[in-house]
């Protein structure tokens, strides 16, 4: 039986990100965890700017037709992750409320933008905002 392909977008230049990216685990029966770099040009990248979502202000997680945003893709990951390993049983326990997922995602990100400034790093700006290549 093949499972349903679930897509995580995210800034791949991040360490922070990438490290969380590398680290999650999902259910099997769930489906197949695939890693999209935002930076690179692709379809699920173009959906998310139709749809208006900043991927510098928060990583997206694709499930069927259904775009998770922010802190309702890290929530969303953290309900259909596994519970084995010290990292994500952590990130099961931090991320399962949605209600803690909203007030701690913000603070994450602010501290990932310092990173990528403090790195020099330059935004994906997939929106095409003028002024907003730099964090």
């Amino acid at each position: 039986m093949q499972h349903p392909e679930i897509l995580l977008v995210y800034d791949k230049e991040c360490p922070l990100c990438h490290a969380y990216c590398q680290l999650v685990r999902i259910r099997e029966s769930v489906g197949d965890l695939r890693i999209v770099d935002a930076r690179q040009n692709s379809e699920i990248l173009r959906e998310i700017t139709d749809n208006r979502l900043d991927i510098d202000q928060g990583m997206v997680l694709k499930m069927g037709d259904k775009l998770y945003y922010g802190a309702d893709a890290i929530h969303m990951l953290a309900l259909i992750s596994q519970r084995s390993g010290v990292f994500n049983r952590f990130n099961y326990w931090l991320f399962s409320s949605k209600r803690l997922s909203q007030v701690l995602y913000p603070v994450f990100r602010f501290f990932r933008n310092l990173l990528l400034k403090a790195l020099g790093k330059t935004k994906i700006n997939n929106l095409d905002i003028p002024g907003n290549e730099k964090f």
